[in-house]
């Protein structure tokens, strides 16, 4: 088993945090934009609609609550708002349980959350123990900004060693976004990256003070056009469970299905486990890279761009 115990990537200090008056602006804005007065029951007045969604008019209907009452939301002051009508629109927006998690932070966000912020990740002895023995099993530990800071033998194996990388580039975003080496290997890249997007975007909600996010959104939107794309999207999601089909550079394609596992006692702080389905062409491709190990798949990866 292979970590880093530093505590995550170090962003530039001076770098200014995410404006979360802004972040919620745009959040209100964006989730409204992409529901019709049909998707809600509403009758559609006029053919010529200056906005791509319901209007505020509309929301605050369905919501209801003031259109005043709404449009100060909407402009990002969230400071009175009461539990009550973040739940009313919450459902009159027909959000997610991680999209309402996300208005939730933004609109009240939670004091203590600025100091773990600035708090150095550090992974428990215990766990550190249990990955030692996950012998044959791509495992790793994420935390906050997507900063992997633990992981398996068999992890290195079938994504890359992360140990002979730089601390502050042992990071989803970073390796998806700025990584060709991640572009060959995710069969769908595309979901792959609105998914690690998807989840940063929750941190940012959690963590709009934190410089070092702000720093690390800031150096993807100004190197990755794709980065810049899905971050305007405003999308969120928690991550769970699923499935990633793999183009491995020694065996092709495997396909691994994944879960989740957020540790209680530190709720940004999640193990995530990959395996294959027994007896399948994935766990025999699977159990060969896993004992090839970490060497052999660099190799591959040479011999691919040759």
């Amino acid at each position: 088993m292979t970590d880093d115990s530093a505590g995550g990537p170090v962003g530039d200090p001076a770098e200014q945090p995410l404006d979360r008056r802004a972040e919620l602006s745009e959040f209100l804005r964006s989730r409204r934009a992409r529901l019709t007065p049909e998707d809600v029951g509403l009758p559609r007045f006029g053919h010529r609609r200056r906005v791509p969604g319901l209007r505020r008019e509309e929301l605050s209907q369905l919501a209801g609550v003031s259109v005043a009452y709404y449009t100060r939301l909407e402009q990002g002051n969230g400071r009175n708002v009461s539990a009550e009508v973040l739940e009313a629109i919450a459902r009159a927006l027909r959000l997610s349980d991680a999209e309402y998690a996300h208005l939730v932070h933004l609109a009240k966000p939670k004091k203590h959350k600025a100091r773990r912020a600035a708090s150095a990740q550090k992974v428990r002895p215990g766990l550190r123990s249990l990955l030692h023995t996950l012998e044959g099993v791509p495992a790793y530990v994420v935390g906050r900004r997507s900063d992997i800071l633990a992981w398996t033998r068999a992890a290195a194996a079938v994504f890359g060693d992360w140990g002979e990388l730089p601390v502050r580039e042992r990071n989803w975003a970073r390796q998806v976004f700025l990584c060709e080496e991640y572009r060959e290997l995710f069969v769908d890249w595309e979901g792959k990256a609105a998914d690690v997007v998807s989840y940063l975007r929750m941190d940012a909600g959690c963590y709009a003070d934190d410089p070092q996010l702000s720093a690390l959104v800031g150096e993807l939107s100004v190197k990755s056009d794709d980065f810049r794309r899905l971050w305007a999207a405003h999308d969120v999601k928690e991550k769970g469970f699923g499935s990633k089909i793999l183009n491995h550079p020694l065996v092709g394609e495997m396909a691994l299905s994944y879960e989740t596992l957020r540790l209680p006692e530190d709720q940004d702080q999640a193990l995530v486990v990959y395996h294959a389905e027994p007896e399948s062409p994935s766990a025999e491709a699977l159990r060969l890279v896993t004992g090839w190990g970490a060497d052999a798949t660099r190799a591959g990866e040479a011999a691919r761009r040759a």
